[in-house]
């Protein structure tokens, strides 16, 4: 019983189901975090690769760790509030026809129950309960004819996520050459790895998967990024001198 994830006793569940489920902004801390990472790495891969200077490095890296972190949230704004502004609009489609033909919707989520196994008076009983309070009865509809989760994220929260995201993650491979060290593409490699590792290991909280198992998945795809920019950068240079 140690290793639950929460307890199950009268108390411990009643103070858990008092706060309304909020949605989850894992997916855009780790979506802007590796692609800050792996963008970043990827500039300075190529720079190093075409034998550039470490002075268009840092402009280059911060450049990107602006204007691509803004990309990415503003595209991350858009999507989400088109998530959002869908909930809405069936929400008040499910609102009217509520309003206007009751008896149609309770219908409808009988044949949504019928389909989950249930039958005869448990069947009856239960549409009656559902349709009987309004919000839950939206709420149900929402979800199984549509498919839609039960929270929505907010637009603007899951823009700031992603972009303090990419800006504290994808600042770690050029923290070597703001403090100007020796080898400084060796200690940005290790960072960058580290930072992949560490990443796709806090991932395994919320994963089935292994922390070691995701950390190495994460630092594969990274370090598979950087090799192909290092090579397109040496390639270039090669070919252009």
């Amino acid at each position: 019983m140690k290793n639950l994830e929460h307890g199950h006793s009268e108390e411990e569940i009643e103070k858990r189901f008092l706060k309304k489920p909020t949605p989850s902004y894992l997916r855009d801390w780790i979506y802007g975090g590796i692609d800050g990472v792996v963008t970043t790495f990827a500039i300075v891969s190529g720079v190093v690769g075409g034998q550039l200077s470490s002075l268009v490095i840092l402009i280059l890296g911060f450049a990107n760790l602006l204007a691509d972190g803004f990309s990415m949230a503003a595209s991350n704004y858009l999507g989400t509030k088109s998530e959002f502004d869908q909930y809405q609009h069936f929400k008040q489609i499910e609102k009217k026809h509520i309003s206007l033909i009751p008896d149609g919707e309770k219908r409808e989520m009988m044949q949504i129950l019928k389909n989950q196994g249930l039958e005869g008076d448990a069947l009856h009983q239960l549409v009656n309960i559902i349709t009987s309070n309004r919000e839950l009865w939206i709420k149900m509809m929402l979800q199984e004819e549509y498919g839609l989760p039960s929270s929505i994220k907010s637009p603007l929260l899951a823009a700031l996520c992603t972009f303090f995201s990419f800006l504290i993650f994808g600042f770690i491979p050029l923290l070597p050459y703001v403090l100007n060290l020796k080898l400084a593409f060796h200690w940005s490699y290790l960072c960058a790895g580290l930072t992949f590792f560490l990443i796709g290991s806090i991932k395994s909280f919320w994963s089935i998967k292994s922390w070691l198992r995701s950390g190495l998945e994460t630092f594969l795809l990274g370090g598979l990024t950087a090799f192909i920019a290092y090579f397109i950068g040496w390639y270039l240079h090669l070919f252009f001198s």
